[in-house]
């Protein structure tokens, strides 16, 4: 190898070395199901979102990338705005529903991650605080973890009970950890899925679920804001297995709580 091919290589080998660097000295919430493998995705909410691509089918399937309501007119999903790195949902009042948002991608097992804030806002009427990250399969969704003003729910979804009136599957049992949260501050949420067992992480608090729907095939995220909230810095990694989730497991288990809203 000559000199300057030399010098090149290096260089090249040096910009990788310190771009993986700058990464992995990132300050990651710990993980307790999984370990984080290859990004899958990064999303800094700095530019507005590209369209989506393919064509969906229902909410949960048969597309890639975004889909949400920009806005200014509002919607059953809510309206949605990107400023100042954040991507904030704003419930539409008359709705009763919340603001959603999803991101297609095809994955069974992941870890995801975003910093979220429940706006300190009006609720104008709107009935509760709230955000959400849900996975779903082709039609429906199969795993939520649910921050609210008082602490973190995890509920896995039941196939064999459907909503008469959505006609989609109604939540299973919820697990839940006390962890207070003021409006307008920042706080990191982890959803770790492998296999038919999930982890929900807020703050070092964290609840365990176990369910054979969470090891179905994944084609969506969906974020998910009641009254008003906003996400940033959101990543999925894939999800590689924890040596230590025997003994972590065991821990969630024992300081497990009943589930609420």
């Amino acid at each position: 190898m000559t000199i300057h091919c030399f010098k090149l290589y290096l260089f090249a080998a040096c910009t990788v070395l310190l771009a993986t660097t700058a990464f992995a000295g990132e300050d990651l919430p710990k993980t307790l199901l999984t370990e984080r493998g290859k990004l899958l995705y990064s999303e800094e909410f700095t530019q507005p979102l590209p369209p989506l691509t393919g064509k969906p089918i229902g909410f949960a399937s048969g597309f890639q990338g975004w889909r949400y309501n920009p806005g200014p007119a509002p919607s059953h999903g809510g309206v949605w705005t990107i400023a100042d790195g954040c991507f904030t949902g704003i419930e539409s009042p008359d709705a009763h529903h919340p603001a959603t948002a999803s991101y297609g991608i095809d994955f069974k097992d992941a870890i995801v991650q975003c910093e979220v804030r429940l706006d300190d806002v009006p609720d104008e009427g709107r009935r509760s605080r709230y955000l959400q990250i849900k996975a779903t399969d082709t039609k429906d969704y199969v795993v939520v973890v649910t921050l609210g003003q008082s602490g973190l729910t995890g509920r896995p979804f039941d196939d064999a009970r459907i909503n008469p009136v959505s006609k989609q599957r109604m939540e299973g049992t919820p697990v839940f950890v006390p962890a207070p949260v003021k409006l307008g501050e920042w706080h990191t949420v982890v959803l770790e899925i492998k296999g038919e067992e999930a982890v929900g992480t807020v703050d070092g608090k964290s609840i365990a679920l176990s369910d054979p729907i969470i090891g179905w095939d994944k084609h969506s995220i969906m974020l998910v804001a009641g009254t008003q909230g906003s996400f940033r810095h959101l990543r999925m990694w894939e999800a590689l297995p924890n040596p230590d989730w025997a003994k972590n497991k065991e821990g969630l288990t024992a300081a497990a709580k009943p589930g609420q809203k």
